[in-house]
């Protein structure tokens, strides 16, 4: 078992989160794009789980994950114009996810927010949201050279945030996240809810899998 398997965060200054799959069910209104851009090359709508998967990677690269037409900067910009059409209505926090940043803000927790989510979009959905007040950092592939799984995106995090790689904790729901904490020198805990398979986390080995967002309260203590 690894050494961090064991400890609980009562040694971590910061709490950076992941946003869909993680903190949000987002994927109607992702999979409302994907096929909206289907659609102008008259290619059948994808069902939610064909989306769900290519989802986490960037804008890019879901693009060219489920349309196998045109150009990706094209189809991007396209899936760009459409979404906030149905961002809001698309978008829904997941069980415990307020209550969860809520908690860990009072409890003097630095939170933070490191999404290959387009940061527009980002920052639009935690204002309706309401959950923008207990983010000390938001952060998009826009913000950094490199987005997710490089390194940089959490360690700029930690530079905004004046702490060290060993006093933060990420939290994500893909293998992506686990590789980008791996690279960054951040502990990693995952939740199931995104979209990775749970036998998938299992094997990238994360320091922690939890059953669901709702035990970092019994994990993350000061």
């Amino acid at each position: 078992m690894n050494e961090r398997q064991h400890q609980t965060a009562a040694s971590f200054r910061a709490v950076l989160f992941d946003f869909d799959g993680t903190l949000a069910d987002s994927y109607p209104a992702i999979t409302a794009s994907v096929n909206h851009v289907r659609v102008l090359y008259g290619l059948p709508p994808l069902t939610e789980p064909e989306v769900r998967r290519h989802v986490g990677r960037g804008a890019g690269y879901l693009l060219q994950q489920t349309v196998p037409a045109g150009s990706v900067e094209a189809n991007t910009a396209a899936y760009r114009a459409h979404h906030p059409s149905v961002l809001r209505q698309g978008t829904r926090l997941l069980p415990q996810a307020a209550e969860v940043l809520r908690t860990l803000h009072e409890r003097g927790l630095l939170l933070g927010l490191c999404s290959n989510k387009p940061i527009a979009f980002t920052r639009e959905l935690i204002a309706y949201l309401d959950i923008a007040s207990y983010l000390d950092v938001v952060l998009g592939p826009e913000d950094v050279p490199h987005p997710k799984p490089a390194p940089d995106m959490l360690r700029a995090a930690l530079s905004r945030l004046n702490i060290t790689a060993d006093q933060a904790l990420y939290v994500g729901d893909m293998t992506v996240d686990i590789q980008t904490a791996r690279a960054a020198g951040v502990s990693v805990w995952v939740v199931p809810t995104g979209s990775d398979a749970i036998e998938a986390l299992r094997q990238a080995h994360p320091d922690r899998l939890l059953r669901n967002l709702g035990e970092l309260l019994e994990l993350v203590t000061v």
